[in-house]
């Protein structure tokens, strides 16, 4: 979009630019604008158009949407409201500033994250794998729910230190309509499991074992079955388990790191941990993390400059410059020092009456609060000397 061009506006939301793109779907910074100044930025996902007139694809987008949005937590990119916008499926999600794992490789070269910061990334990512295999629908039911995607370009790292998984395009839960063809395997290859990749039923060892593969190449800066997509001998060697302990390729990585991440890539999903929550407190107990400071500031040293186009960019300076402003329907939660905590449902209304407020008492109450919250804004942006 050039600065002459009129914003595309989908639905309540003003599409801004170009973040991102995959075989689905394609993702644009969106903004939603209200009264009194109120703006907040989105990340929208849209289903390529050649795709919604596939049934299939449209389900599975539909099953992305329907999933995500039943698992809240600080380590899962957050689903809003999902809509069809002239004959195009639209996904509204949380922006976060940041990288996927893959870029950030990418971007590091041959240097490897240090330990610590890769200890806080994998923390991040197993608690919301944890937070998606404890979903539960409106009756407490177990959903089953299985990424069966996890890979470096499906975990974002924030500019803010937190992990978090996305993407659950390909993801499947017990009760969901949507059903895969049997035997048909969707997903990245070099990161599925052994039973994954034989077109076998799986449960979420099988996000295990791929987040084992992720932490293996963050150890170590290299591929671990590198282009099993295309060489059967690499495939060969992962459908065998054939994995070496990543001490051998990073020397810093210690023995009993080694024995965590081996046993995440056990062939045998018995042989692995049982929860992602286990995996992440035999990871703790190796070795300490780097705090979500520390883990910001990594992220925002080697982010690829150039991965924000120029029109997105300002976008975001504009959102950074936005003055305070009261608005509808948005929460702040602090976030829980446990990781794995699971997020209660609140609780149903009583059933008794509500008495309304009236207009104008409730002018004068928004106005309080409008003007209380400019004045902790004003105090706390000036206790740290800066304007974000």
């Amino acid at each position: 979009m050039t600065s002459r061009e009129a914003p595309r506006v989908i639905g309540r939301y003003e599409l801004q630019g170009e973040i991102g793109s995959g075989g689905m779907a394609t993702v644009h910074l969106g903004r939603l604008h209200g009264p009194g100044g109120f703006s907040h930025t989105f990340a929208i996902k849209r289903l390529r158009e050649q795709l919604s007139l596939s049934p299939e694809f449209v389900a599975m987008f539909l099953d992305e949407a329907r999933t995500a949005a039943r698992v809240q937590h600080a380590n899962v990119v957050r689903v809003y409201e999902v809509f069809l916008h002239e004959g195009e499926l639209v996904l509204v999600m949380e922006y976060v500033r940041g990288q996927t794992i893959a870029r950030l490789l990418d971007a590091s070269g041959s240097e490897r994250p240090p330990i610590a910061i890769v200890m806080g990334i994998a923390l991040g990512a197993l608690a919301g794998l944890h937070a998606a295999h404890e979903a539960r629908d409106d009756d407490d039911r177990p959903l089953g729910i299985v990424h069966r995607d996890v890979s470096p370009q499906n975990i974002l790292v924030g500019t803010d230190g937190l992990a978090r998984i996305l993407d659950f395009g390909v993801a499947k839960a017990v009760s969901r309509l949507h059903q895969s063809r049997p035997g048909q395997i969707k997903g990245k290859l070099s990161y599925m499991a052994p039973e994954q990749l034989r077109g076998e039923s799986v449960d979420r060892r099988a996000d295990i074992y791929s987040m084992g593969v992720v932490l293996w190449e963050l150890l170590t800066g290299k591929r671990l079955f590198a282009n099993a997509e295309k060489d059967d001998a690499t495939l060969a060697r992962a459908l065998q388990g054939a994995v070496v302990a990543p001490s051998t390729a990073a020397a810093e990585v210690t023995h009993a790191l080694d024995d965590v991440v081996l046993k995440a890539l056990a062939k045998e999903p018995d042989d692995r941990f049982a929860t992602a929550r286990d995996f992440a407190i035999a990871l703790e107990a190796v070795g300490a993390a780097a705090s979500a400071r520390l883990v910001g500031e990594w992220v925002s040293r080697h982010a690829p400059a150039s991965s924000v186009a120029p029109d997105v960019g300002r976008a975001l300076e504009e959102t950074r410059a936005a003055p305070l402003v009261a608005g509808p329907n948005i929460r702040v939660e602090q976030t829980t020092p446990d990781r794995f905590r699971r997020t209660e449902p609140p609780p149903k209304p009583s059933g008794a009456p509500v008495s309304p407020v009236r207009a104008p008492q409730a002018r004068w109450i928004i106005a309080a609060l409008v003007v209380a919250a400019a004045i902790l804004a004003l105090l706390a942006l000036r206790g740290r000397g800066f304007v974000p």
